[in-house]
This record gives structure tokens, sequence and C-alpha cells, in this order.
């Protein structure tokens, strides 16, 4: 059972100064314009490993023992965790064994490549390569860290919650991707300690929707899965995560792959930033219409993350053009 509190956030995210990039918190008069509302940006895209995965990593492996950390780490990712497991374990020194599904961007294994890490590549998607971690596991005594179900990982996710409030506390409405669920149950948790009346709304898409249909239901349902673009939300979801989601989260939305690719675009005319789709689908809610009762309403979506191929992203521009 997850039990991550408000105090756990405080004290990540001052263990984690001088850790992770301070990200900047952008209104944007674009967006605002286009979606009737005050809404601002919270770009982590612009992170450290660039995403906010490796304010959970670094959390994580800070709390590990000595003995934990010798026998070294092992995880499993669609890749923006894995990077940022892979730079928090090279920054202590540790071993760490990655595994990546078949689906995981060539920009993210690269960046895996890059910090240290070992890196497997296995499954056709998140769940499979996830199992084979947990095997690899228990055969090497490696210590499993997981993305999401987590109290630690999900209290560094958090901080990007609590960083933006204390520049700007009164949100009314907080738009969050929603992947595994440690970054929407993190950043829950700190809003709703904050201001108990903020909306926290979490969005996914139609080609990986478990949270969409789980919530509702308040149950793990299964759900079919296809090609994403936001494949940093591509995989299932754990129980731990929904039931703490049940009780500090309102809604969960769904956007089409088209209205992803179309936000990515957007982001990158707009405001030139590269965004990869996971870290584009708040902007594709708000500019399709999505979220209700947002209207005059100070709103802030997170752009999680900018680990997209360089030529994916060039062929949606230049489709848009």
């Amino acid at each position: 059972m997850l039990s991550v509190s408000f105090f756990d956030i405080v004290k990540a995210h001052k263990d984690l100064q001088g850790q992770v990039t301070k990200t900047p918190l952008l209104r944007s008069d674009a967006l605002s314009g286009a979606a009737g509302a005050d809404v601002w940006l919270k770009l982590e895209c612009l992170q450290k490993t660039g995403s906010f995965k490796v304010r959970g990593a670094l959390n994580k492996i800070a709390s590990l023992s000595e003995a934990e950390l010798a026998k070294g780490v092992i995880t499993a990712s669609a890749g923006n965790h894995a990077q940022g497991v892979a730079y928090a374990a090279s920054l202590k020194g540790v071993s760490a064994l990655i595994v990546v599904p078949k689906t995981a961007p060539e920009t993210k294994k690269a960046g895996i490549k890059k910090y240290g890490a070992e890196l497997i590549v296995h499954g056709d998607n998140y769940d499979e390569a996830e199992a084979h971690a947990y095997q690899l596991a228990e055969e090497t005594g490696r210590t499993f860290v997981h993305a999401f179900e987590d109290d630690q990982i999900i209290a560094g996710q958090g901080t990007v919650g609590l960083e933006a409030l204390l520049e700007e506390p009164d949100f009314d409405t907080i738009i969050v991707p929603a992947g595994g669920g440690g970054l929407i149950c993190g950043i829950a948790t700190a809003a709703k300690a904050i201001n108990p009346a903020v909306k926290v709304i979490g969005i996914q898409t139609h080609a990986s929707p478990p949270w969409y249909y789980s919530f509702r239901e308040g149950r793990l349902v299964d759900v079919e899965y296809s090609d994403s673009l936001a494949d940093g939300l591509h995989g299932g979801i754990t129980q731990g995560n929904l039931d703490l989601a049940l009780k500090i989260v309102d809604d969960i939305l769904l956007v089409e792959e088209e209205h992803v690719a179309q936000a990515m675009h957007w982001l990158a005319k707009e405001h030139h930033l590269m965004v990869e789709g996971s870290g584009a689908v708040g902007v594709a809610a708000l500019l399709q219409g999505a979220v209700s009762g947002i209207a005059g309403k100070k709103v802030l979506t997170i752009v999680s993350g900018s680990n997209v191929d360089a030529g994916k992203l060039a062929k949606l521009i230049a489709r848009y053009e």
C-alpha cells in the first residue's frame, strides 16, 4: 500500500535542491487565448535527462542502503524513468541494469547508454519489459526501482507540483499526463495539501487508456493498447497507484493521437519547444477544448518531457506547415 505524504514531498524538494533543474513556469498567452483560460506551462521538458522522471529516481536511490547500492539497481521503463535511474546511479557510482520494450524510442535508449547503464531490450510493451526485469532482479539480487508504485518515486515526482505552487499558489486546475501514475499521484498529493479545492485532471490517449476506464470503474480494467506518439504513457497501472488516485485525482480524460501530434507541432511553433508526445497531451486536451469548467480559471499543465526522436518531430512539424 502506498503511503506517500505531503511531508515526503517537502522533504524530497529540500533534498533535491541543486540536483535537479528548477524548471521554468511559463504563462502561455497563445494557449490562454485558445483555451479561454489563464494557462501556464511547467516545462519539465527542460529538466535534466529531458523529463521529470529524474526527480523520483534521485529521491529513490538516495533512500537505498549501502548494501542495496552495492548490489546495483534494476528497472523497467518506456525510456524516461530508465534515463533518470541511469543518471542517478551514475552519480552514486552504482551499477544500473535497464530493461526497455522494443517500442522505446532510439533517443531514450541512447540517453540510457550515455549515463553508463547496461541496456536490455525485451518485450513488445512495458508490462513484458517489467516482468523480465523482475525476473532478472531475482536472479541477480539487484534492487528493483519501480517506475511509479513507490513512495519515494512519487514524492520525487510530486516536487514538480510543489515547485510550481510555491511560485504560483493559486491554480484552479492542474492538468497532468497520466502514465503509470507516479507524477499525477505526486502532484495531486502536494496540490490537495496546499489547496483542497484545486482540481487535478489526468490525460491519456485512446491508444493507452487504462487510467480512464479503471478510474471510472474504481478497479483495474483490462484495455486494448495500440501504438502511440505518447509512448511514455504506454502501459498498465497498478492497484496501489489506482487506490491513491481515487482519493485525490478528480478526473481522467482522453485525447486522440492526431491531437497529440498537433500539440507537439503547436509547442514547437508557438514556444520553440521540443516536446515528446507524452509531454504534449495536456496541451492537446486544452487546444481541443476537452477540459470543461476552466473558462476564466487559472490552469497549469505539465509539459513532462522532451525525449522525442528529432526525425519524428521534424516529420510532424512538416505535416502541419
